[in-house]
C-alpha cells in the first residue's frame, strides 16, 4: 500500500510517501534513527502490517519539519530516504 502523509496549501504540496508493503519487510527501521526531526514512527497499517508512518501531529508541519534536510538546508541528501534499504520513502517537494 502507498501511504501519503502531509498536506497541500498555497505554497505547494508537501507529502512524504511511504510504500508500506516494502517497509513492512524491514526489521531494522534505519529511517527512524536517520530522521533528525523525529518525524517517523512505527504504526500498524490497515492490513495489519507494522510499517513506518509520519507522526500524526507533525503531518501538517512537514514543510517546516523537513527544511533542514531538503535542498538548501544543511544536509546534501535526505537522511530518511538514504537510510531506507528498500527505497520505500520519497518526498513530493
Amino acid at each position: 500500500m502507498i501511504a501519503n502523509y502531509g498536506y497541500a496549501d498555497g505554497g505547494g504540496e508537501f507529502y512524504i510517501t511511504i510504500d508500506t508493503g516494502a517497509c513492512a519487510s524491514c526489521d531494522a527501521r534505519p529511517c527512524i534513527k536517520a530522521c533528525p526531526a523525529a518525524l517517523l514512527v512505527e504504526e500498524e497499517d490497515p492490513y495489519g502490517d507494522v510499517a513506518i508512518a509520519v507522526e500524526e501531529p507533525k503531518r501538517k508541519k512537514l514543510r517546516y519539519e523537513c527544511t533542514p534536510c531538503k535542498a538548501g538546508g544543511k544536509a546534501k541528501t535526505i537522511p530518511c530516504v538514504d537510510a531506507c534499504p528498500f527505497g520505500a520513502i520519497s518526498h513530493s517537494w
